[in-house]
């Protein structure tokens, strides 16, 4: 068994690797904890479009094809989580996918560095006259 990073382990979101015909290679032990009624860790090997009903089955397949990044919000038992998706890629190539998902508070601050960094420009009187 090969060794994991111990923030892997420990990271309170779920991760799930998959390659890219979409076979899990890896999961964190919160994505095990997540599917323990359909195996848990014993889904390496399965195909991960079986562990998603329909619509979401469908949408992962087009992604798999696109090869694009996929980032939302769902409500799920009274919480509300980000579910980000995205390529990974091995010595350049395309390799699989994986899908995070972490709990997020239903209400949280928004910060706008942009905005925060040109105030600070401008405040230091680096702006532009025109």
């Amino acid at each position: 068994m090969k060794e994991t990073h111990p923030w892997v382990e420990g990271f309170p979101g779920t991760i799930t690797v998959c390659d890219k015909d979409g076979i899990i290679v890896d999961l964190n032990d919160a994505s095990a904890r997540q599917f323990a009624d359909r195996g848990g860790r014993a889904l390496i090997g399965s195909l991960i479009f079986d562990c998603h009903p329909e619509p979401a089955r469908t949408r992962l397949a087009e992604l798999f094809e696109s090869r694009k990044q996929n980032v939302y919000t769902i409500r799920k038992d009274g919480r509300r989580k980000l579910v980000f998706q995205t390529p990974w890629s091995r010595d350049g190539q395309y390799a699989g996918y994986l899908d995070m998902t972490i709990e997020i508070p239903w209400a949280m601050p928004h910060f706008d560095r942009d905005a925060e960094a040109a105030a600070v420009h401008d405040k230091q009187g680096n702006s532009e006259e025109k």
